[in-house]
């Protein structure tokens, strides 16, 4: 149902669209080659990249659905919270650094390298669009919901919106465009975020203590909430559920992208690591913004939070700036508004670009060897625009009553099974090989339908009790498949001649920069001396 028109979300939205448009016609002057439109010239600086990382992680799902979560069932909500924390800690340690020297432009540019690129690009392409386009899809059928609810505006209106700017930021702007939406997302999200948090604490003297037991006591399940088992009753729900988003962030092709756009290995692990503290910063403040809207709304607010409590952050936003009067409190709504509107923007945009990249560069460019640079990024700009017509029809066809979580566990799901074995494998495994990568991929993708089609959100009835499987996010059964699939592949398969010498080279140029753009080159006297790095995005 629409919600009330609310004049004054609209005119902060509109405000919000008028400086991004700004930046995308900023970036187009600066956007020319295939480097630029992947990867901003290479040029963004450690900071910038982790800021901007941080704002395409951040979607509306991980802004709202987090407090949402806390809010409905307490601890359970934080435990998720705390994985999409951690969850960059396998990117730090094991990709940032060698994908940034490894790659060019998108992950099938690593396997590829050490593989048979036309079957490897193939796979990874098809894996690729299709983790970006459920992404995609429960993005903007969250963006209509919400927007509906908050601004008024009708969800398939909500939804064309959406669309229409993640297309031009893309087309237009390129990853430049991309990145800098990302970094002023990343930068409201935090300041509203801030704001409230603050806010809640202040209510209850900055005393966290008294901040849990305020909820507890306004919580159908008292003191339960303070620990586990509301919402994951079991030690295996929590495992898996943390487990899926633990390593699916390592394998979702638009974050991974955000490592080509830097100058050297240095910043990519510079970038990750401001990622993280954003991230463990903003799940700080979810925690406070999910446990005081329980506290200050009380159960009577549960049916106007929804059944997913993706409404409690803006409610709470209200309330708390209702303080001030009723002009307050629609101001604090419009601001809160502005900056779920701004986070759905900036992620849509960059799962955009990464499916632009699979079919222009992998397909396109490099499986039907057509044409220059210059037909590649037109290609890419015509991509763009299929992939948002495509989203948009199908997110409409849909609509809004379309369980969101099933698309959310489904993306996570398939980029931890599918496509970060066979990546981490290519760059650390010697013996790995054509055969284990595809049959690792097609192993992943196989268990991951099976699993979701056999989780509870796909089967009606009362709290989902018939589903064969209590396992929303199945990373638990479908990771360890999809490495198995590796590895079977590999050992049943004969030895590829070029393995050995791809993986030496890999290695030394995933670990050195030894051969990557911007990294150091032989000299004509036999030493290693450093490319000039591309000019910084300022």
């Amino acid at each position: 149902m629409t919600g009330e028109f609310n004049t004054l979300a609209v005119a902060v939205f509109g405000c919000v669209l008028a400086v991004t448009l700004l930046i995308t016609r900023w970036a187009a002057k600066r956007t020319h080659s295939a480097t630029e439109f992947y990867a901003a010239g290479r040029g963004v600086r450690g900071a910038q990249n982790g800021i901007a990382t941080a704002g395409d992680y951040l979607s509306a799902s991980t802004f709202l659905g987090y407090a949402g979560l806390m809010y409905l069932y307490g601890f359970d909500g934080w435990i998720i919270g705390l994985g999409a924390c951690l969850s960059f800690l396998p990117v730090l340690y094991l990709l940032a650094e060698r994908m940034r020297n490894a790659g060019k432009f998108t992950v099938a540019d690593v396997l590829a390298f050490r593989l048979k690129a036309r079957p490897v690009r193939i796979a990874t392409a098809i894996n690729t669009l299709l983790i970006s386009g459920i992404y995609l899809v429960a993005q903007l059928v969250g963006a209509g919901a919400v927007i509906e609810a908050l601004a008024g505006i009708s969800f398939p209106v909500a939804v064309l919106i959406c669309g229409v700017f993640m297309v031009v930021y893309v087309v237009f702007g390129g990853m430049l465009a991309t990145t800098w939406v990302q970094i002023v997302k990343a930068v409201m999200l935090m300041i509203a975020g801030t704001i409230v948090a603050v806010a809640v604490l202040a209510k209850f003297n900055f005393n966290p203590g008294a901040l849990l037991d305020g909820a507890a006591a306004n919580h159908p399940d008292g003191d339960a909430i303070k620990g586990p088992g509301t919402y994951l009753t079991s030690p295996i729900l929590i495992i898996s559920t943390g487990l899926t988003i633990f390593i699916g962030t390592a394998g979702l092709p638009h974050i991974l992208m955000r490592f080509f756009t830097v100058p050297d290995s240095k910043a990519a692990r510079t970038s990750v690591l401001y990622t993280i503290g954003i991230i463990a910063t903003f799940t700080a403040m979810v925690t406070i913004i999910g446990f005081g809207a329980r506290a200050l709304l009380g159960q009577g607010a549960t049916e106007a939070v929804g059944p997913g409590g993706n409404l409690a952050a803006p409610l709470l936003a209200a309330d708390l700036g209702g303080g001030l009067g009723t002009t307050g409190g629609d101001i604090a709504l419009a601001l809160f508004s502005a900056a779920a509107f701004a986070t759905i923007l900036a992620v849509v945009a960059g799962l955009v670009i990464a499916s632009a990249g699979a079919i222009a560069h992998d397909l396109w460019r490099n499986v039907l060897g057509r044409g220059s640079e210059e037909s590649e990024r037109k290609v890419a700009r015509i991509a763009s625009i299929g992939v948002g017509v495509a989203a948009i029809a199908g997110t409409l066809a849909i609509g809004s009553g379309f369980n969101v979580t099933v698309l959310v566990s489904m993306a996570f799901v398939f980029a931890a099974s599918a496509n970060f074995p066979p990546l981490l494998l290519a760059l650390l495994w010697r013996r790995f090989n054509t055969a284990g990568a595809l049959t690792g991929i097609t192993f992943g993708i196989v268990a991951s339908v099976v699993m979701i089609v056999l989780s509870p959100p796909v089967w009606p009835g009362p709290d989902s009790q018939g589903s064969p499987s209590p396992l929303t996010f199945p990373g638990l059964v479908t990771i360890p498949i999809g490495f198995l699939g590796c590895w079977l592949g590999t050992v049943l398969s004969r030895r590829e001649e070029t393995t050995d010498a791809t993986y030496d080279e890999l290695l030394v140029r995933s670990e050195t920069g030894i051969g990557s753009e911007g990294g150091p080159e032989p000299s004509r006297s036999g030493r290693f001396e450093r490319q000039p790095a591309p000019v910084e995005v300022r």
